[in-house]
Order: structure tokens, then sequence, then C-alpha cells
């Protein structure tokens, strides 16, 4: 559980935001790669858990909030939910609590950030990438 977040960000960050920030798409590939196929692993291993379960611990809880949330872009991650049943029975079972229905429904984009105008993505992209602990 504890590591799908930081892959499946690592993921994303791989397959969608380095494409604007790094104009030699070779340089990302390895990344994009590496992180993908290992959300796919953990997407494996939530599944093979799931298996015969109808939650992470058995019964609904945080980790399964926690999980879900990171489940959700899964098309974004390159993964085909299709490969893992349990995995995808379990998240359209999450998937339908009223309170996922509704915190899904006060879920909006926001305009700008890194799909707004260039001014707002260079902004973004300075925000999300471009700190450092140093001054």
């Amino acid at each position: 559980m504890a590591g799908l977040g930081p892959m499946a960000g690592q993921a994303h960050h791989f397959r969608q935001y380095a494409r604007g920030v790094v104009k030699d798409q070779r340089q990302i590939a390895y990344g994009a790669v590496r992180y993908t196929n290992e959300v796919e692993r953990l997407y494996g291993v939530l599944d093979k858990r799931l298996e015969g379960r109808e939650f992470i611990c058995d019964d609904y809880s945080i980790a399964d909030m926690a999980c879900w949330s990171w489940v959700i872009p899964w098309r974004n991650q390159g993964i085909q939910l299709e490969a893992f049943p349990d995995l995808k029975a379990w998240f359209e079972r999450v998937g339908a609590r009223d309170a996922a229905i509704k915190a899904r429904a006060i879920t909006v984009p926001k305009p700008g950030g890194l799909t707004g105008s260039e001014a707002e993505a260079e902004r973004a992209r300075q925000v999300l990438f471009g700190q450092r602990a140093r001054r």
C-alpha cells in the first residue's frame, strides 16, 4: 500500500509532466518505462491481495481510501485495469461508495497549471520542478 502513491506519482511525472519539461524525449524514456512497470507490479500485488476479499484489509479502511485515489488515473499510468480482475472489481466497489461518488463530483480540474497558457504552464513547472532546498 505504501509504495503505490510514490511509484504512481513517478509514473505520472515521466509519462505526462516530463514531456513538457524535457526537450529530448529519449531522456525520459527510462523513467517512464521503469515506473510504469513498477506500478504494474504493485497493481499485481494488490490484485493478488484482493483475491477473495472485498477490501485490502478485509474491512473497508484507510488503505482502501489511499490506494483507490492512486488507481483512479490508471489509464494515464499506462495500465490495463482489465488485466487485474480482483483489483478492477475492488476499484469499482470502492468507487460506488457514497463518499467516493461525492468526492469525485466535487473534484474539478482547475484552469491553468500545466495545461494553461504558456506563461501559466511555465509558472507551474517552476513550482513543481524548480524548487531546491539550497539558497
